[in-house]
């Protein structure tokens, strides 16, 4: 263990180096105006290859808005000790478009390096993982060890705009690669202490609510019937369905489900004039246990009652629905090694938890593979001056490379 973590501790030069390439590769989707990830790709087969991989794999998604054709999906793999078990570690090749450039310090696509703090778009957001997964299979190489276990990377696209052609299409296209004896680990969420081992996700609902009454002169209400009241009285009323779905959970924080108004849009333009039809949205995240069906029943029972008192109509639409995947047992091997590995390397004791937010994990959670979501990050993704730690990247590889150690 100890020779790793020595060889690993030397690599800040390596890191700066690899995202200075990747930085400079706007791998961006064409649902965000992009050509995809072929470039980034292409780069980090060159790289896999001059490192002497020998067991590489592309696995292409065909999809026609992009010049070359498909979108990658990369697989190396390092062989160890036992060949019956894979860590798997997972990133995806793909970013966010950088936004307002006058909002950033710096060239997004130009790496700008600062102490220990690395500025561009991707720098977190996922070069770190890819950066971190690669370091760790590379101390192994280089210092002629072999890992307990074989080690398996994975570089996915279209994690940022819907999966598609991204690990769903690995795992559908190539069952055969994966086991439920593997482990599973995604560096693409976490904490900056490095103690979150995201083992669960609560389910997803997105209700698009429409309050129809009647429209009218604001001096004359009378004659109408005000929708903004009613919509009022009906976000209002949500708050009951706490006291309907009281359930919690201490995995999650907060540890029970929450059904938060959120959007409202534009009703009449002008202030003399009271609204027929007022529109707002809610967003639910529901524990696991919870059938999201059940959450949408209710809701349009409250409706109900909201339509009796005020004599207007409410009508639904579903804008997202996702019934969350199973959790993994926060007491599976995957799990255990990952907290013994960040317990070695971050002195800090780990604790598994759940997170009201979707991740690709659940594409591997359905399939009953064990996945935990760890990284250890500075949470600026998707923001202006995105960053990473040059030494957040080497620890989080030295973890990766523990975990492909047996237990003593």
């Amino acid at each position: 263990m100890q020779q790793i973590i020595d060889y690993l501790e030397s690599q800040s030069e390596r890191v700066i180096a690899l995202q200075s390439k990747l930085v400079a590769i706007p791998a961006l989707g064409p649902a965000n105006q992009g050509s995809g990830e072929k470039a980034k790709a292409d780069f980090l087969m060159t790289c896999l290859q001059d490192n002497n991989f020998s067991e590489i794999l592309e696995i292409n998604a065909p999809d026609s808005r992009v010049d070359c054709g498909y979108r990658p999906n990369l697989i190396a793999r390092l062989p160890g000790k036992n060949s019956q078990k894979n860590l798997w570690i997972i990133s995806h090749l793909d970013i966010v478009p950088p936004g307002d450039s006058q909002l950033w310090n710096s060239d997004p696509f130009e790496l700008k390096v600062d102490g220990d703090k690395m500025y561009g778009r991707g720098v977190e957001d996922n070069h770190q993982g890819i950066i971190s997964s690669l370091l760790a299979s590379l101390a192994f190489k280089e210092q002629d060890l072999s890992p307990d276990v074989d080690i398996g990377l994975v570089f996915v696209s279209d994690e940022e705009t819907g999966n598609k052609y991204g690990l769903p299409y690995v795992l559908d296209q190539r069952p055969d690669l994966f086991s439920t004896r593997d482990l599973f680990l995604i560096p693409d969420f976490g904490t900056s202490d490095s103690r979150m081992m995201e083992v669960a996700e609560k389910s997803m609902l997105w209700i698009k609510v429409s309050v129809q009454g009647r429209q009218c002169h604001a001096s004359t209400p009378d004659k109408g019937i005000n929708s903004l009241i009613a919509s009022a009285a009906f976000i209002l009323k949500l708050e009951e369905l706490q006291e309907i779905f009281p359930r919690k959970d201490d995995l999650f924080t907060p540890g029970n489900s929450t059904f938060c108004p959120t959007r409202k849009e534009a009703n009449v333009p002008n202030v003399n004039t009271i609204p027929g039809l007022d529109v707002f949205y809610i967003d639910c995240r529901i524990l696991p246990e919870l059938d999201v069906q059940e959450v949408y029943d209710q809701v349009r029972l409250l409706g109900k009652d909201i339509e009796n008192k005020y004599n207007v109509r409410t009508d639904y639409e579903i804008i997202l629905e996702e019934q969350s995947a199973p959790p993994t047992d926060p007491s599976s091997e995957v799990v255990l090694r990952l907290a013994r590995g960040i317990e070695r390397i971050y002195d800090v004791k780990p604790r598994a938890q759940g997170v009201g937010g979707g991740t690709v994990a659940a594409f591997l959670r359905r399939r009953e593979y064990p996945a935990v979501v760890w990284s250890t990050l500075t949470g600026t993704a998707h923001q202006p001056n995105e960053c990473s730690s040059i030494q957040n990247t080497l620890k989080d590889a030295q973890v990766m490379a523990l975990m492909a150690i047996d237990q003593d």
